[in-house]
C-alpha cells in the first residue's frame, strides 16, 4: 500500500483523516485555531512544526491531509480561492516561455486567468477540445509543460476520458492537470486515472452550504507537492483557519450529499428532455450525451450540474432565470440549494468572443437537495 493509499471508505476518511479527537481535551471536531504567531520552545524550536499560521495552521493541516486522502493523492493544500490554487499551481509548473493546453469549455475565470494574466509574464495558451484527443496532439509543442482539463466541463457538461489524457499529455512530457470542482472527490478521482494535480474551488461542493470561499489543491507525487507547498508559502493565498474549519465540516456530507445531489438532477434533466420550451439537455447521465459511457465508467454518479438551451434564443433564456423562484438566480454552484444562472452574462462574461465562449440561450442550474417535486415545479412554471 502507498503512502496516500488508505484502508478506509469514502465517507469514513471524510469524517475522520485528519481529525483525529483533540489529544488535549477530547474534542471530536477539530478546534478552530484563530492564531496568526506560535510560542517557540527556545530559537528554531518549534512546536509540531507551527511558527506563523500562512505557513502552517493546524485547522489547515488537518483539512490538507483530508484533502489528500480523498483524492488518493500524496500531498492537499488549501488556499483562499479556488482561482489562488490554481494561480500557485500554474507559477509553480510553468516559466516564461512555457506553453499549456486549455480547453475549450472551462470556468470563466480559469480563462481570464490566462489569457489575461499568465500571458502578461510571457506564458502561451492553446484551446483544445479535450475531447478530441487528435485535437489535443495537435496541439502540443515541444514547450508545453500541461494539459488542463475540466470534467464534467463549466458549463457545457462535457466528459473527457481522463485515462486516455493522461497518456497523451505525459508522452508529450506533460503534467495532466484537472478540476475536479464539478464531480468533487466522491464522485471521480483523477489522480487515479493518470493526473497530476488536481484542483478544487472548494467553495462548491467540498463546503457546501454557501458560506465559504475556498480552493484546494492535491499533488499525485511528493515531490511536487512540496514545490507547490514552498509556493503556496511563498505566494500566501492560504485559507484561514475558519474557512478550513467550515470546508472541512462540510466535507463530512459530501457523500450523502453527492448522492442526492445526482438523483434530484437525473430528474431534473429527464423533465426538461421532455419540455418543449428545451431544445438541448446537457447531463452526462442521459444515455444519448456523447460523453455518457465515459461517465459511467470514470464517475461513481453523474453530478448536480445540468444545463440546456431554450428555444427562442437569449432573452428567452434570461427569462426562464428570472422567472424561477425555488431555484435562486445566482452564481456559484454545489450549495444546498438549487441555483439557477444565465452563463454568457453571469459567470462565463469573460469568455465572450473568444474560444471557449457560451450559447447565448444556455441557462445552467446547480440542482441542490431540496424535495424534487418541489424543484421540479418552479422550473415546469419558470419554462413557461
Amino acid at each position: 500500500m502507498t503512502e496516500h493509499q488508505h484502508p478506509h471508505g469514502f465517507e469514513t476518511l471524510a469524517i475522520h483523516a485528519g481529525q483525529e479527537a483533540d489529544p488535549q481535551t477530547g474534542a471530536v471536531v477539530t478546534p478552530i485555531y484563530q492564531v496568526s504567531t506560535y510560542k517557540q520552545d527556545g530559537v528554531g524550536g518549534l512546536r509540531g512544526g507551527y511558527e506563523y499560521s500562512r505557513s502552517a495552521n493546524p485547522t489547515r493541516t488537518a483539512l490538507e491531509e483530508c484533502l489528500a486522502a480523498l483524492e488518493g493523492g500524496s500531498r492537499g493544500l488549501a488556499f483562499a480561492s479556488g482561482l489562488a490554487a490554481e494561480d500557485t499551481l500554474l507559477r509553480t509548473i510553468l516559466k516564461p516561455g512555457d506553453h499549456i493546453v486549455i480547453p475549450n469549455d472551462a470556468y470563466g475565470g480559469t480563462f481570464r486567468l490566462f489569457a489575461k494574466v499568465l500571458t502578461r509574464w510571457g506564458v502561451e495558451f492553446s484551446v483544445a477540445n479535450t475531447q478530441d484527443l487528435a485535437d489535443v496532439r495537435a496541439q502540443l509543442r515541444p514547450n508545453t509543460r500541461a494539459v488542463w482539463v475540466e470534467t464534467p466541463s463549466n458549463p457545457l457538461l462535457g466528459i473527457t476520458d481522463l485515462t486516455a489524457l493522461a497518456e497523451v499529455a505525459h508522452a508529450a512530457g506533460a503534467l495532466l492537470v484537472v478540476d475536479n470542482t464539478f464531480a468533487s472527490p466522491y464522485l471521480q478521482q483523477p489522480i487515479a486515472l493518470g493526473a497530476d494535480a488536481v484542483v478544487h474551488s472548494t467553495t462548491k461542493y467540498m463546503g457546501g452550504h454557501s458560506d465559504v470561499v475556498g480552493g484546494a489543491l492535491v499533488l499525485a507525487e511528493a515531490g511536487l507537492g512540496e514545490e507547490v507547498a514552498y509556493h503556496q508559502n511563498a505566494m500566501g493565498a492560504v485559507s484561514g483557519p475558519f474557512d478550513a474549519w467550515l470546508v472541512m465540516r462540510g466535507i463530512k456530507t459530501l457523500g450523502v450529499r453527492m448522492d442526492r445531489h445526482s438523483a434530484n438532477a437525473e430528474k431534473v434533466a429527464e423533465l426538461l428532455q421532455g419540455h418543449p420550451k428545451v431544445s438541448q439537455v446537457l447531463y452526462p447521465g442521459l444515455p444519448e450525451h456523447p460523453g455518457h459511457d465515459i461517465a459511467a465508467k470514470q464517475m461513481k454518479a453523474f453530478g448536480g450540474m445540468v444545463s440546456f438551451r431554450v428555444n427562442g434564443g437569449e432573452e428567452a433564456a434570461v427569462e426562464v432565470c428570472n422567472r424561477a423562484q425555488l431555484f435562486t438566480l445566482g452564481e456559484s454552484l454545489g450549495g444546498v440549494e438549487s441555483l439557477i444562472e444565465h452563463p454568457g452574462r453571469m459567470t462565463h462574461a469573460s469568455v465572450a468572443g473568444s474560444a471557449l465562449e457560451v450559447p447565448a440561450d444556455l441557462v445552467r442550474v446547480s440542482v441542490g437537495i431540496e424535495s424534487i417535486d418541489d424543484l421540479l415545479a418552479d422550473l415546469r412554471q419558470a419554462l413557461g
